[in-house]
């Protein structure tokens, strides 16, 4: 039973090691259409941005065009607005938008209002989208979809006399907001952007009256800057050797049925001995090892039962331990690699001290970092290789 659970737990051992690893964080750019990368999660103070802009905007209404001229109809605009980028190509903004508005009525009279319109907006970038994501991407076409609250205050004007004319009240309606931006990066700060935005109000906006409801819809164009705060690329996880992942976990699986049927048998018993490797001098050895996860020094509880195994055969069998520690060469650098492969050590000498028994002058310790490789898959090499011998 032993040896099929020592299988098991070095199968499952690794498998773990290597889903630790299996995602290799890519900062700022990916291989692959956004829609189809996965990125990792961003801190609320990540991907924050500020906009300003100004332009101009004119009214469709019921008379607009008893306009003089289309410049007549313009009047001047602004916005500003606050964001945050959830993935590359999705993005939520609180803007508020406004300025002064002109309306031509059927008189051929031209009346000038001041408005406001705060809004929510979806964004979708379709060039993350559609396209492989890099940060330092020149060009982005955003288009975007709100909802939001217009207020027009009233508004009184006077007659040729200086005399109070007509009044007219305020008005107060649920904006429908669409648009595009298109957005150029000009340094990892700093964006320009041309924004076009169509908004739809409610009948009564522009306090013309008819019979059927008619609803008022401003355009809007504007030039603008955009400031990114905070972190602005995303980490993207690339998948590493799936195929290798899948032929572990199919073995695990076949260990996994194996174990089962061997978990009905006592857990340990004489006739069912650990792994025992014999020497060239008839003097008996046993060899085991515990697998690590990735950057730890903690043993993990499936592998306690190679230490157990480990400290039971050197009682029995009154042999010291020795044990070695090592590293993966593809993670850390050397220095940092040769103190986990030492702390690894220490912890498996621990154990094998308080809980199982073993005098600690029978226990010798060396760690080699990432200086020798035991074993060629990289993630198996987070070890303590455990030897006893009387050598």
């Amino acid at each position: 039973m032993k040896i099929k659970v020592l299988l098991f737990v070095i199968a499952l051992g690794s498998a773990m090691s290597l889903s630790a690893q299996q995602f290799q964080p890519q900062v700022g750019f990916s291989t692959e259409n956004g829609s189809k990368t996965n990125f990792k999660k961003n801190k609320a103070s990540d991907n924050i941005f500020i906009s300003i802009a100004g332009g101009g905007n004119i009214l469709l209404g019921d008379y607009n065009g008893n306009a003089p001229s289309f410049s007549d109809r313009i009047a001047p605009s602004g916005a500003i607005s606050i964001g945050k980028w959830w993935t590359p190509y999705a993005a939520v903004r609180l803007q508020v938008n406004g300025g002064l508005m002109k309306n031509w009525s059927n008189s051929t009279e031209s009346e000038q209002f001041k408005w406001i319109n705060p809004h929510l907006d979806l964004l979708w970038d379709v060039t993350n989208f559609w396209a492989p994501y890099n940060e330092k991407k020149v060009f982005h076409f955003i288009p975007f979809a709100g909802i939001g609250y217009a207020l027009r205050p009233g508004v009184s004007y006077q007659d040729a006399n200086n005399e109070l004319g007509m009044s007219i009240p305020r008005a107060e309606s649920v904006s429908t907001n669409l648009g595009a931006q298109f957005l150029f990066r000009l340094s990892q700060r700093v964006d320009l952007f041309v924004e076009g935005q169509y908004t739809l109000l409610a009948e009564h906006w522009n306090w013309e009256s008819h019979a059927r409801p008619r609803y008022d819809r401003p355009v809007q164009a504007m030039l603008g800057l955009n400031f990114n705060l905070g972190r602005k690329e995303f980490e993207v996880i690339e998948p590493m050797d799936y195929d290798l992942l899948n032929d572990l976990n199919s073995q695990i699986n076949a260990l996994r049925a194996q174990n089962a049927e061997l978990s009905k048998r006592p857990e340990f018993c004489p006739e069912c001995p650990p792994q025992i490797i014999a020497a060239p001098e008839e003097k008996e050895s046993l060899t085991n090892v515990v697998y690590f996860r990735l950057n730890s020094a903690v043993i993990d509880k499936h592998q306690e039962i190679n230490i157990f195994n480990t400290a039971e055969f050197a009682k029995k069998h009154s042999l010291p331990i020795k044990l070695v520690g090592y590293a993966d060469r593809l993670t850390g650098n050397p220095d940092y690699n040769k103190g986990i492969s030492e702390r690894r050590a220490r912890a498996v000498a621990k154990r094998l001290i308080d809980k199982y028994g073993i005098p600690s002058n029978n226990i010798s310790i060396e760690w080699k970092g990432d200086e020798i490789q035991p074993y060629s898959e990289n993630a198996w090499n987070r070890v303590v290789i455990m030897n006893t011998n009387d050598d």
